[in-house]
């Protein structure tokens, strides 16, 4: 993407899963990227990467690292995977919620051009069993399951229009599907639902157990097509109007499962569904006609693709993580 060449770019959250792979995306097509570095190490070299020692929670550590960027990529943040939503989100919700309030303030404050804003669409939106379009989020309350972590993403929406209407920052808002890929969280009981199967297939584990039922249906996006719809979004469609990037394709967990068995060359196991263990909504698709429409995006790594690679990475990289 030429469009980013020489731009000058802050990656919050650049050592973490989504983060990294915006960094190393933006490297290759030529932009200066900045990265705060707090609790994680970025193991890049790269003539065009600022590693600026900064703790996001400190404003005057906000505008150092934000001072003389152009654009702000704003991925850090907690992840709330299904334990953690089931058991109590509150940790995730209000580090992200402080995090954005901080970066806005600060986008704001040194005139930044442009911010991406991660919403969500798995947890914001209602509990519809159709292809949810971007127009239905506020139409009701998110998933009981998903009540207080979806209506702090809502929040963030409101938060970037606020901050567009008040200043001359302009601000996209994405909402993502369920995404997997390199750098993921592959801790068992922290992760989500893609790096968790993969590590107990790659450790062969016999009985392979899934959480749920292996009914429930969810859109699947490999972090390559984010990366590219998202940046896409940002050049094209800086308007606080959010637009949900995914594969636009459901998949079953059952699905998933075999899927990941097959290219971890563990079929012969037991498989066991476990409904006794923190599961969410049954079913999560999106409707992708707006990024299609306005961005000219269509997500191209398909699920069986996307998946064997990431198998491969883990093999190579589990003892580092």
């Amino acid at each position: 993407m030429k469009y980013y060449k020489k731009k000058k770019v802050l990656v919050t959250g650049g050592t973490g899963f989504i983060g990294r792979n915006f960094v190393e995306s933006l490297l290759r097509v030529g932009a200066i990227v900045t990265v705060p570095i707090h609790k994680r190490k970025l193991k890049i070299k790269n003539k065009n990467l600022i590693k600026i020692p900064a703790d996001l929670n400190n404003f005057e550590d906000c505008i150092k690292v934000c001072r003389n960027n152009q654009y702000i990529i704003h991925a850090a943040g907690m992840v709330a995977a299904a334990k953690m939503t089931v058991d109590n989100p509150m940790n995730a919700i209000t580090t992200n919620i402080t995090l954005t309030l901080k970066i806005l303030q600060t986008a704001m404050s040194e005139k930044v051009e442009k911010v991406l804003l991660f919403s969500s669409g798995t947890t914001g939106y209602p509990n519809y069993k159709f292809a949810v379009k971007e127009s239905d989020m506020f139409k009701d309350d998110p998933a009981e399951i998903y009540y207080g972590y979806g209506w702090s993403r809502r929040y963030t929406e409101l938060l970037g229009k606020f901050v567009s209407k008040k200043s001359n920052t302009k601000v996209a808002i994405c909402r993502p599907t369920a995404v997997y890929g390199n750098y993921d969280n592959f801790e068992i009981g922290l992760s989500h639902v893609v790096p968790s199967l993969i590590r107990k297939a790659v450790e062969k584990k016999n009985p392979y157990v899934v959480w749920g039922s292996g009914k429930e249906i969810r859109d699947f996006t490999h972090v390559s097509d984010l990366v590219k719809g998202c940046l896409l979004l940002l050049k094209k469609k800086a308007d606080s109007d959010p637009v949900n990037i995914g594969s636009g394709k459901k998949t079953s967990i059952k699905d998933l499962a075999k899927i990941i068995l097959k290219h971890s060359n563990h079929r012969d196991c037991k498989i066991i569904f476990d409904n006794k263990k923190p599961t969410t909504i049954p079913i999560r698709v999106v409707s992708v006609n707006k990024a299609k429409k306005f961005l000219g995006f269509k997500a191209k790594k398909s699920l069986e693709t996307g998946i064997k690679e990431v198998i491969e990475w883990y093999k190579k990289n589990e003892k580092f993580l």
